[in-house]
């Protein structure tokens, strides 16, 4: 009889037991969300011409990131939305980093093919996996004058309606960091 007591008030304090928080899956949306507010990592790589290059660079200026590799469909495909915003931002002060685990030789003769006006950065497979801030390939982030991320995302595309309305939303967070001189 006292184990079936023991039995019954154990089952019984399982709720009392359980998360009061409900759980957050982790997703690409909630790993991005997630970003909001951090420091952005410190990182060191070489540019296409092989000058060294850090975080420290993007000092004091509003940056985006965008990870990428030469044999990824989808980084080629935003592309050309990606230089757009170059030419609109670029020369409002906003920095445009690309960065891939290609080397700078490959990524400088990519560069020079496919006209993906960023700067770029070449970091290893391995340096890219510690920063932890991308979520994939293609991913975008928008990093604040003071250092700290404040949007990101995967894919930029105002055509595809997958990817619109984030693609929006990263413009539009784009354009409030260069009104917070």
């Amino acid at each position: 009889m006292k184990i079936y007591l023991i039995i019954l008030l154990s089952l019984f304090s399982l709720p009392l037991l359980a998360q009061d928080a409900p759980v957050k899956w982790a997703t690409q949306e909630t790993f991005f969300e997630d970003l909001a507010g951090k420091e952005l990592p410190s990182f060191k790589g070489l540019t296409v011409d092989k000058k060294a290059f850090s975080n420290a660079d993007l000092k004091n200026q509003v940056t985006v990131i965008n990870f990428w590799f030469e044999k990824c469909p989808p980084c080629i495909a935003e592309m050309p939305e990606l230089n757009k915003w170059v030419a609109r931002y670029g020369a409002k002060g906003v920095r445009f980093i690309g960065i891939t685990h290609d080397t700078p030789g490959i990524a400088k003769r990519f560069q020079k093919r496919s006209g993906y006006k960023y700067e770029i950065v070449s970091l290893s497979k391995e340096e890219i996996r510690k920063l932890n801030i991308n979520h994939g390939f293609p991913s975008n982030v928008l990093v604040g004058r003071d250092g700290k991320m404040i949007y990101a995302t995967a894919n930029i595309s105002f055509s595809d309606p997958l990817f619109k309305t984030k693609s929006v939303l990263f413009e539009e967070k784009l354009k409030s960091a260069l009104d917070n001189n």
